[in-house]
């Protein structure tokens, strides 16, 4: 045989190692993830419940769920450990606000823009701004001629017959 032929099993045992390899990768880090929880630890279950770890022993989780619910889960069962904050914002709506209030954006502009002196910043004149809108009377005008060009424009309808038979 020869190494053309062989090409593509070594490289089919090749993937099957780095699939393995990463996927043992994974599972050490779920192991070592489920070993630092601790009592009042928020966790996730594979499931999708939420709840506050209570106690952990060798193989199991007990979890509190809620004011007298107490649950009693394999550690296998546990997908992820949450963060307090993260627990919290899910949980209870909770956000930790990490920015300050002079982050926030002022309700008007004029902080924004300029150097904050209002009579410097206004307009010289208090004349209206044409921004390319037409006033309703000139609408109203504008709209009759407007209306008879329309109607000899208009394509004429036909009930389905065509010429082009």
């Amino acid at each position: 045989m020869s190494l053309l032929t062989l090409l593509p099993f070594i490289v089919l045992i090749g993937a099957m190692f780095l699939m393995t390899r990463s996927a043992k990768k994974k599972q050490q880090q779920a192991v070592e993830m489920r070993n630092q929880m601790q009592p009042g630890s928020g966790v996730r279950t594979i499931g999708g419940m939420y709840a506050t770890v209570k106690e952990v022993n060798e193989d199991t989780v007990l979890l509190d769920a809620g004011p007298g619910v107490e649950l009693l889960f394999a550690k296998n069962a546990i997908g992820a450990v949450l963060t307090d904050d993260e627990y919290n914002r899910i949980v209870h709506g909770i956000e930790h606000d990490l920015k300050s209030d002079a982050d926030l954006v002022p309700d008007d502009a004029s902080s924004l823009t300029g150097t904050g002196d209002s009579a410097t910043d206004a307009p010289a004149d208090d004349r209206a701004v044409d921004l390319g809108k037409k006033d309703t009377a000139d609408e109203a005008a504008d709209e009759a001629p407007a209306g008879e060009a329309k109607t000899d424009a208009e394509p004429k309808k036909t009930d389905g017959d065509s010429e082009a038979k």
